[in-house]
């Protein structure tokens, strides 16, 4: 069983105390996003979790609280951009927080448990083609030796957010300049020492070296656990992703970093509800269990393999 902590907000850097405690007390109630009376009870033992994927844009949280993970195989999914606070109004100044932060958690645990986000990519008159290559060249050469590669994607325009965004002057790219700034991407990435991949993107961009990513993936979390791991891919996500199947532990709408293209966040006053219902020693991300709440055990199964293929004891 795979934790994905979480696609739908930031834990580590709003909800890191909760999530320790979650922790120490084995378990995590979560809400179905599609059904909030339906609640899953979901197991946070050792024994049964195989990884944790953490999502963020500033770890400094859980930084000094990393030695409590020792059970757990787990890596990062650091997404650092080149944006402004236009953009991302309460992601801390890139230069001097976040970079310095990418690098600390990178000495602290290897750069195998530190991916690279680069995403999503949008154009505007601000955020050119030209802007882009400028500042992905300034990160990489900063972030080059504490990461192994960089994952990309473009924005993907939604419904729920075209409101949202509509500050930010964006225009869709044409296919020409997505290639354009993959190419050049790539040369960039490799003079780094580093590699990229897409998620979820339909593009092949092979022959510029890119190859599609696998963000909750099983060759990374069985080179980091030294386990073959027995775990299908994830039915949940679009067609393009490559993910295996995990369980998310977030909410929508519970991210503060306020990022005007997010997915997971429709209404900042939604947001800022659900955030003061949050309780560090809830067990549930914020609110708390209703009447008409109906919590059901989720499966916990290891998908540990001996090298004879027979499973891991639960």
């Amino acid at each position: 069983m795979i934790i994905s902590a979480s696609r739908r907000t930031d834990i580590p850097a709003y909800y890191s105390g909760w999530f320790f405690n979650r922790l120490k007390e084995g378990y995590v109630l979560v809400r179905n996003p599609m059904n909030p009376h339906q609640v899953g009870r979901v197991s946070l033992w050792p024994e049964v979790v195989d990884g944790i994927v953490f999502w963020t844009k500033n770890p400094l949280p859980m930084l000094d609280r990393l030695e409590e993970l020792k059970d757990y195989t787990y890596y990062f999914q650091f997404t650092l951009n080149a944006y402004g606070i236009d953009a991302e109004p309460n992601v801390p100044a890139k230069n001097d927080v976040i970079i310095p932060a990418f690098q600390r958690l990178s000495q602290e645990i290897g750069k195998d448990k530190v991916v690279w986000r680069y995403d999503p990519i949008f154009f505007s008159e601000k955020y050119s083609l030209a802007y882009h290559l400028k500042y992905f060249k300034l990160l990489a050469s900063k972030l080059a030796g504490y990461t192994e590669k960089c994952t990309v994607s473009f924005l993907e325009f939604y419904k729920k957010t075209e409101r949202n965004i509509s500050p930010l002057g964006i225009v869709k790219p044409s296919m020409e300049e997505k290639e354009e700034l993959m190419e050049q991407f790539s040369a960039i990435a490799k003079s780094e020492g580093l590699y990229i991949d897409t998620c979820a993107e339909e593009m092949d961009l092979r022959k510029f070296g890119i190859r599609p990513a696998r963000c909750i993936d099983q060759a990374r979390l069985e080179r980091l656990s030294g386990y073959n791991l027995k775990i299908p891919k994830d039915p949940n996500q679009r067609r393009e992703c490559g993910c295996i199947a995990s369980i998310d532990i977030g909410a929508y709408d519970t991210c503060a970093n306020h990022c005007l293209y997010c997915y997971a966040n429709y209404s900042a006053k939604t947001v800022a509800r659900n955030t003061a219902a949050h309780h560090e020693a809830g067990s549930l991300l914020f609110g708390n269990l209703g009447d008409d709440d109906i919590v059901k055990v989720r499966e916990a199964k290891s998908g540990k393999e001996y090298a004879t293929g027979r499973l891991w004891p639960d």
